[in-house]
């Protein structure tokens, strides 16, 4: 059986489209033919509210209640706060109650792991799972960084976060080195692109001036279009709610990029334990 990829997608700067990416390449995947299980892993429930269930605060099992369970070492049902997605994905919801995790989390044993924990006893039902991490650098990201294979950072076209990019990066490569050895960067989608602007073209080219020679840029770039906006309230994949836009062609596009990039990896991987 293909073994689960974890993804982290990650950017401490707001409104880059992390909610937005995840939900799109989740439903992508899904329509590739792969299980996904998508976790959202910021209180303000964003992911959740994009998949369909806009009243999150009353959902009453959720990120907080998993997390809760493995940190009190209860019994936990791998099912437990699954929700099944009309366009073929799961989701493991959250809402504002995880705005208490961070700091429950302080004073936890093996702090780092207590997501990594749960997401192991769901690994082998999916081929995919997505984390839509929170606008910061506390500890539930850190803890979706420890249960990730690779990391997938959003930037925004039109703003250049350099300092930003570089505390993230100095972040990952921390977490890489003191709690999880796999974790690499998957690569830089610049979303949120204004087309054949000046603004557009020059961000691109600082960025892949500043770190392209060390992290991929991937080659798919996200139109800005207000339909991917909207989704949220409807609850709809751009897929569904906007077939044969631009928009839902590059999440297509990005989607595939992604998967050809898991399928060299994956080469990669056997053949070194081959040699």
């Amino acid at each position: 059986m293909q073994k689960c990829k974890v993804i982290a997608v990650a950017n401490q700067k707001g409104g880059v489209g992390k909610t937005t990416t995840t939900f799109n390449l989740g439903v992508g995947l899904a329509r590739a033919g792969k299980r996904v299980l998508l976790v959202d892993c910021d209180p303000q429930g964003d992911l959740t509210i994009c998949c369909g269930y806009q009243d999150n605060d009353s959902i009453k099992t959720t990120i907080s209640t998993v997390m809760e369970k493995i940190i009190e070492d209860e019994e936990l049902s791998p099912d437990e706060g699954i929700i099944h997605q009309p366009e073929g994905v799961d989701l493991l919801p959250a809402n504002i109650e995880l705005s208490t995790m961070d700091l429950r989390l302080v004073s936890t044993m093996n702090r780092e792991r207590v997501l990594p924990s749960y997401l192991d006893h769901v690994k082998d039902r999916y081929d995919f799972i997505l984390i839509d991490c929170m606008p910061s650098l506390g500890m539930i990201t850190m803890n979706a960084f420890s249960a990730a294979d690779s990391v997938i950072i959003p930037v925004q076209s039109h703003y250049l976060p350099l300092k930003g990019m570089t505390q993230l990066t100095k972040t990952i490569g921390k977490v890489k080195k003191q709690i999880n050895p796999k974790l690499r960067i998957d690569g830089i989608l610049l979303t949120l692109v204004a087309e054949n602007t000046n603004l557009a073209k020059t961000t691109e080219q600082t960025i892949r001036e500043c770190y392209g020679d060390r992290i991929r840029i991937f080659d798919t770039r996200i139109p800005m279009a207000i339909k991917c906006a909207e989704i949220s309230v409807v609850g709809k994949s751009i897929y569904s709610y906007d077939p044969g836009s631009k928009a839902a062609n590059a999440y297509e596009k990005f989607t595939q990029e992604v998967l050809e990039l898991g399928e060299r990896q994956r080469v990669k991987n056997e053949s070194s334990l081959s040699r």
